[in-house]
């Protein structure tokens, strides 16, 4: 039963580090505001994880492997590698629809110069497992030759994370809709 509650206040510390990071980014990340959104004292955040960076670093690579996860079930669940792409934007569009929040990895990349350099590589990661999954799907749809697939999947991660940004600067998901559609239509995302 022990082991069970140790899990679960992990687990939950976690989750109210990656809510506070996608609102606030990396130095929205704090001890007691964890503590009192979990029910625990501050300190006792210092069990699970001994500091600030090596939770950013938990957070930050727990938030890659769920989008590979979700990116997988979007190439499991689409009907070809084109339907698939143009499913792409969707996991953005989540974070808007939840409290206008913004990516986590986006947020904190805008941070590069205050995050320790394991939460760094973490975030480089999500940017990483999100171009390859594009290159992927962009070579098997025959949407681009091989040697052209990671650079078109780094600008359509680039615009649509661009996108996420604007939209959520003015609190508007109709306005990143309207910016998919417009890469859509200039043939930077299939349409």
């Amino acid at each position: 039963m022990a082991a069970t509650l140790k899990r679960d206040v992990r687990e939950a510390i976690l989750v109210a580090a990656r809510e506070a990071a996608m609102a606030y980014g990396y130095g929205g990340i704090n001890f007691r505001d964890l503590a009192e959104a979990v029910g625990i004292k501050a300190a006792s955040i210092t069990y699970y994880f001994a500091n600030k960076a090596i939770l950013g670093e938990a957070v930050a690579r727990r938030y890659w492997e769920d989008i590979a996860r979700d990116l997988e079930a979007i190439s499991t669940d689409a009907q070809s590698p084109m339907e698939a792409l143009r499913q792409y934007p969707s996991i953005f569009r989540l974070s808007l629809e939840h409290n206008n929040r913004m990516c986590l990895s986006s947020f904190m990349a805008t941070e590069y110069d205050a995050l320790p350099e394991q939460v760094l590589k973490e975030v480089q990661s999500f940017a990483d497992v999100n171009t390859a999954w594009l290159s992927e799907q962009l070579v098997a749809a025959k949407h681009v030759e091989p040697k052209d697939g990671e650079t078109r999947a780094r600008a359509i991660y680039a615009a649509v994370a661009g996108a996420q940004i604007i939209a959520r600067s003015r609190s508007d998901i109709n306005l990143f809709d309207a910016l998919v559609r417009s890469y859509q239509e200039a043939g930077l995302l299939p349409n």
